[in-house]
């Protein structure tokens, strides 16, 4: 494992904050080792850091009367959601009190006649499209795990729609946040648009819990598409897979998806799922609009695939065969882990500009390859973001250096082609080392910004920035 970097830790305030939390909070409050180790549980290769204690809030009030507590001894506060991010944003590198959003659960209000909702964060991704269902509306953006809203909010998450639908920076119309005074804001009104002032909104999405916690949310809605196709296409090569993407995104076809999965990826699926794909550089497409739409949206592509030598092209509007095929596609992660049994997956996250993927995409198979690491990738392309997951042995020195080798290359490879360190998961421990590179002295007013809102640096420390 990496060790993470610890902080000093105020030993005095944190034992004075948890008796007063647990005389307040009573049960919900939890101190054992077992709730507190998943409390700071990444699931990436960096060192677990437990918070000292786990509190439950019900409501905005609770969450004010936690953070103005914890101002008050200058005790650290880290915002939990479901525990999927991937770069360390959970760990308590000073200890404190990690504040667990699940029982913030409730769907507040839906307007569908505007189509926004209000939302507390801890409600997911799946059980507000369960919700809404009914009316013909759903919530588009899907990183593959049931996610917690008030997460991928502070995470700044995208997934398979975003090539059509955007990330949460474009989904997200108001935030409700406790500031690290315990003082409650809202950044905006639920209008579509706005230019009154400077967009807090937007600062805070992607904030990671380092400038306030977010305990309510207004989101945009879509309408259920009136017919959704999917498609798959094989290629001969991941070079040829990527030129296919790339011109389908220059010729402006619509896609709502459009996902890569390389040949190791493709054989870990058929495996885990029980498919029969063709074990080569694989696409996977999904096109929402009016049947006519969908139709002529496939076919386009289509025609596009057969100049990259694509085949095997098949296009379906069964629910059944499309759910299929998408959720082999979430299952992803689990897979991979079948061709190499009990090593450990590191999941890494680069986005390049799109006239770069099939650079980006080969150099970093040929760089896995030339340090040996089995390290199959996925991607969400279509906005020129992908994945790389090398199996390793923890127990092996030899491969956890040739993975820092790759992860710090992998990065690094990126931003040298204009592109980012991070397309969706965001910066937490893990991709400090790489922002400054990226952004240069931007991250010097990053750090103004963090100081002045946080002056006494309570809020999640030791993430993005540092203080």
């Amino acid at each position: 494992m990496v060790q993470a970097t610890a902080l000093p830790r105020n030993e005095g305030g944190i034992e004075t904050v948890v008796g007063i939390l647990k005389q307040q909070f009573g049960d919900r409050l939890q101190t054992g080792a077992s709730i507190r180790e998943q409390h700071g549980h990444t699931t990436t290769y960096i060192h677990n850091q437990m918070p000292d204690a786990v509190v439950f809030p019900e409501s905005t009030q609770e969450v004010t009367q936690i953070v103005k507590t914890c101002a008050t001894h200058h005790v650290p506060v880290i915002p939990f959601g479901t525990g999927t991010s991937l770069e360390g944003h959970v760990n308590a590198p000073a200890g404190g009190i990690s504040v667990d959003m699940s029982r913030m659960d409730q769907i507040i209000a839906v307007q569908a006649e505007d189509l926004t909702v209000v939302v507390q964060p801890g409600v997911t991704r799946e059980q507000l499209n369960t919700h809404l269902r009914d009316q013909g509306l759903f919530f588009p953006i899907d990183p593959g795990a049931n996610a917690s809203l008030g997460g991928m909010t502070a995470t700044r998450a995208s997934g398979t729609n975003a090539v059509r639908y955007g990330t949460m920076k474009d989904n997200v119309l108001s935030l409700e946040v406790v500031m690290a005074s315990g003082e409650v804001i809202r950044t905006a009104q639920r209008a579509k648009k706005s230019s009154a002032g400077y967009d807090l909104t937007r600062l805070m999405v992607g904030s990671e819990g380092t400038l306030g916690l977010i305990t309510e949310i207004t989101l945009r809605l879509q309408g259920i598409p009136e017919a959704i196709s999917s498609a798959r296409c094989t290629f001969p090569t991941v070079d040829a897979a990527c030129r296919a993407v790339m011109m389908t995104i220059q010729y402006g076809i619509p896609v709502a998806r459009i996902e890569l999965l390389d040949e190791m990826s493709v054989k870990a699926a058929n495996d885990y799922s029980k498919l029969d794909l063709p074990e080569t550089p694989l696409l996977l497409l999904e096109f929402h609009g009016s049947e006519g739409g969908v139709s002529e949206q496939a076919e386009m592509f289509g025609s596009i695939a057969e100049e990259f030598g694509g085949s095997d092209f098949a296009a379906t509007t069964s629910t059944e065969e499309r759910n299929k095929l998408w959720q082999a596609r979430h299952d992803m992660y689990w897979a991979a882990h079948q061709l190499r049994p009990g090593a450990k997956g590191i999941s890494t996250d680069v986005c390049v500009p799109i006239s770069r993927l099939a650079e980006a995409v080969t150099r970093t198979q040929a760089k896995a390859e030339e340090l040996g690491l089995l390290a199959p990738i996925v991607g969400h392309v279509g906005d020129g973001n992908f994945h790389s997951l090398p199996l390793i042995d923890m127990e092996s020195e030899e491969e956890l250096a040739a993975v820092e080798v790759f992860v710090s290359w992998l990065n690094n490879m990126a931003i040298e082609l204009e592109g980012t360190c991070t397309g969706e998961h965001g910066i937490g421990q893990g991709k400090r080392p790489y922002l400054k590179k990226e952004l240069g002295n931007a991250v010097n007013y990053m750090a103004a910004i963090k100081a002045a809102l946080d002056p006494d640096n309570i809020l999640n420390p030791g993430k993005i920035v540092e203080m």
